[in-house]
Order: C-alpha cells, then structure tokens, then sequence
C-alpha cells in the first residue's frame, strides 16, 4: 500500500521524526508493553502507527520519515511500515532501552540532519488521531514558517470541552495567521479549573506536536541538558548501548520546550485526539440508541452509556450504566468511566506483583510470527506457533526443557542437531533438553504447529541462540 505524494504539498526541508516506543498502560489490557497501543489498530483496517505515517506522508517523502521504536517492537514496526512503503524498512531506529521522548528525538537527529544540517523537524506521538488532515497539513506550513525564524513550536487545539487529562497552553502576544507566542504551558489542571480555561478562550490543548530547527534543538540541548549534550558530542565513538544507558530519562516537555525563550504556538482545529483512555474509545466510537459502544462477541441487556469491548470469548452485560468492560483472552478491566485514568495504577500492581500480564499476551508477536499460550502449568506449557512464509527462527538450545513440535499445517524443515528434515502436516519430532534446534518455514504459506513444552522452567529467557538472521544475539 503506497500513498500517493504531491511535491506541491511536501514541507520542503522539513524531516518528521515518529516517536513509536510507548507503553500505551491506560489502554490495558489490550496494550501491553511488548505490543502497546500504537501497535492495535483500535479505530479501522490501520494501525495507529500506520495512521500516524500514513497521514504523514501527506507533507513528507518517505524518505524523509523516521520512526524512532525499542528493541522490543522493532520487527513489527518494519513490518507494520513496509504494508504502507516498501522504502519505510529502512527509516526505523532502535533506542537500546526506554529513555522518554528527549532522548529519542536526539537520536533521530543525526539521521534527519544528515543531508541538511540546518533541516528542520517535526516531531509527531504515534498514537494520535486525526480527523481533519488537510487542516492539519495547514497548521504544518504555518509552523514550519515560525520555525525557520527560530520559533520552537508547538501546535494548540481548540478546547471543547473541560479536559483534565490534557496539557494545556495559555497563548501570549499574536504573531499573525492564528499563530500566538506561548504564555505559559500549564500542567493537567482539575474540572474546575480546566472549565475555567475552557471559559477564557485563552487556552489550547498541547498536542505534543513540534517543529523546530536542528542548530537551534541542539544549542538548547547545551544549554539546559549538559549531560545529554555530553553523550550526543561523543555518540559516534562511543556504543549506542553503552551511551544510551549513562543519558537522562527526561521528556522534550520538561526538558527543552518548557525552558527555552522563544515559543510559539499554532492555533489549529484539525479534530485532534490521543486516544490516551478508555473514555476516548467510548467517545469516538459508533454508540447504539443506548450510548454504547459494543465491539466483539458481546451481549448486552439494557446497557447504557458504556464500552463493551471483548477480544476473548462471550462477554456478558446486563444492565450496567456509564462502565468500562474490556475483555481479552487472559484479563478482564471493569471500571466507571470517569475513573479510567486509574487503569495506569492497575498495571503499576501487576509489575509489583511480578505479573506477565502487564508485559504481553498470550500472543506474542516475533520477526519470524508469532506464537500463543493455549495453557500453561507447572512443569508443562502448551503453545500454537506461526512462521511466516520463508521465515526461520535461531537456532538455539534450551537447558530446563525438551519440547514436542506436531505440525498441523504447512511443511516445517526442522533441525535436530545434525539432522534436517522436512515435516508434514500431522508429522511431529521430539526435541531433547540441551538439543540444538530450529524451525524454519521453507513454502509459500504460514506454518502452525503445536508445541509442548516439559521441564522444571519454562521462561523465554531459557534460550541459547547460535545464530538468529535477525540480529538478536548480542554483538551481531
């Protein structure tokens, strides 16, 4: 799927960087930290990254895009970029670790600079929607015009209504075509102070949008974060890995655009939201004559003005009013509306209590496919794994468990050891502890098998690899 592109509607000289590593924790439980929210595509066919770049391409070339993600999401944001752009495989960087928004926009820097030190860039969050792009694309010109006169920008939404769970901008002195000098950025105020903003007509949303040129980033990165200036002065001398660990976990809010002197902010009403909460899914979405918003295998009995989403097996509703259920296959959420900025605090428990299921699901999506937690117990785990046509896992060993592969469709070439075959459909091998071994995926179709798994531990971090075609061994 490509987007057709206009070079009259291209920002000239102007980068985007897509910052693609979020947790997305008050979307739990269909967010995970290993396939967060920017990853689900929660309003249509696209994802939320692939709206974010989709939308992008309107103003940029694909070449011009980078999408900054973790290790852990990687491969499925190469794959989820390449259904919009086959050029798109090739603009993803990996932060080593989470380190928050400053540090991944001064990782993007060095590739967006590199063919124009003096570019400008725009920084978008992946997980926004857009409802009005051309409005959009419009605010973009207007604030890449301020930038190129060294304006850190921001863009500003027209309230609706009393948010509390935004930022807001309070606009200063009017610089023309409803571009304002910022006042002051305000943190998340409570209702009766959010209403009284609302009221004023003197406060924006903050979009956590951005443009702003790379001389004029990087001086403010001297001068009011040293410390990360110190690491991106010597970046290219010293392993990512290493540097990355020494640097401040620190957002571009707090860090550069609530400190630098001259700010500006575009005034703009392209139907903009976050999608930071259950409450937003409830209100975007198609309602029935009751206010609901029913999505799955749902049954609903006299239900009003609530969300009812199940994404595992029959949920079963009666008669609630203004609640938040969302059921997937190993967790259920059931919370008032107007408390699901708490669903933060329910994943915060789980990660206390040691929980995989703040983590992932019992799918669990790698380079190679995919595989699924059918059950699991003490001593024995049973799975489905699916290996994308030419796709091959490492070869590996384990030293707690021996595993059982039955293929159930497709021809899988196994390797046991020395020995490489070929499977069939309803043909299965026994993989002894210690063995070495890989599954790969010779055809045109995807393979399924089913895998049991027995030994005293059964954890994904019991696993030798030997040599892995997509560079997870440390040091490749």
């Amino acid at each position: 799927m490509s987007t057709e592109k206009h070079p009259e509607t291209l920002l000239q000289g102007c980068k985007a960087l897509i910052l693609a590593g979020g947790s997305g924790t008050r979307l739990w439980p269909y967010s995970r930290s290993l396939y967060p929210k920017q990853l689900l595509a929660l309003t249509g066919e696209r994802t939320l990254l692939q709206e974010t770049v989709h939308r992008a391409m309107r103003g940029f070339a694909p070449e011009d895009i980078w999408v900054i993600t973790n290790e852990e999401q990687v491969f499925e944001v190469r794959s989820q970029l390449r259904e919009l752009d086959e050029t798109l495989d090739t603009q993803v960087l990996t932060e080593p670790m989470r380190r928050n928004t400053l540090p991944a926009i001064m990782l993007g820097m060095e590739k967006a600079s590199q063919d124009n030190p003096d570019a400008l860039v725009a920084v978008f969050p992946s997980d926004h929607m857009i409802h009005k792009p051309e409005l959009w694309l419009d605010a973009l010109k207007r604030g890449t015009e301020l930038a190129r006169d060294g304006w850190f920008v921001t863009f500003g939404l027209v309230p609706d209504k009393p948010e509390t769970g935004y930022g807001y901008i309070r606009e200063g002195e009017s610089l023309g075509q409803d571009c304002y000098k910022v006042g002051a950025f305000v943190e998340k105020p409570d209702y009766e102070t959010a209403l009284k903003y609302l009221e004023s007509g003197e406060y924006l949303w903050n979009s956590g949008m951005f443009i702003f040129s790379v001389p004029a980033f990087i001086q403010a990165v001297e001068k009011y974060q040293p410390e990360l200036y110190a690491w991106w002065k010597r970046r290219r001398t010293v392993p990512l890995a290493e540097g990355y660990t020494a640097i401040p976990d620190i957002s571009v809010d707090y860090g550069i655009m609530e400190n630098v002197k001259s700010q500006a902010t575009v005034r703009a009403d392209f139907g903009w939201d976050d999608l930071g909460s259950w409450e937003a899914l409830h209100r975007m979405g198609v309602k029935d004559e009751s206010g609901n918003v029913i999505q799955g295998d749902v049954l609903n009995l006299d239900c009003e003005d609530s969300l009812l989403l199940s994404r595992g097996g029959k949920l079963a509703a009666v008669e609630v009013n203004g609640l938040v259920v969302v059921q997937t296959r190993d967790a259920t959420l059931v919370c008032p509306a107007n408390k699901v900025q708490r669903v933060k605090d329910v994943v915060e428990k789980l990660k206390e209590e040691g929980s995989s299921l703040a983590e992932a699901h019992v799918t669990v999506h790698r380079p190679w496919g995919s595989y699924t937690v059918l059950e699991e117990k003490e001593f024995y785990k049973l799975k489905r794994i699916t290996v994308k046509p030419g796709a091959k896992l490492s070869l590996q060993r384990h030293h707690h468990r021996s595993e059982h592969w039955v293929v159930i469709r497709g021809t899988a070439e196994v390797t046991v050891n020395d020995d490489v075959r070929l499977l069939y459909e309803d043909q299965s091998v026994d993989i002894p502890k210690t063995a070495t071994h890989r599954l790969a995926n010779p055809g045109k179709v995807p393979v399924e098998i089913i895998e049991i798994q027995s030994g005293p531990y059964l954890e994904e971090d019991d696993i030798v690899r030997f040599d892995d075609v997509y560079g997870r061994i440390k040091g490749d």
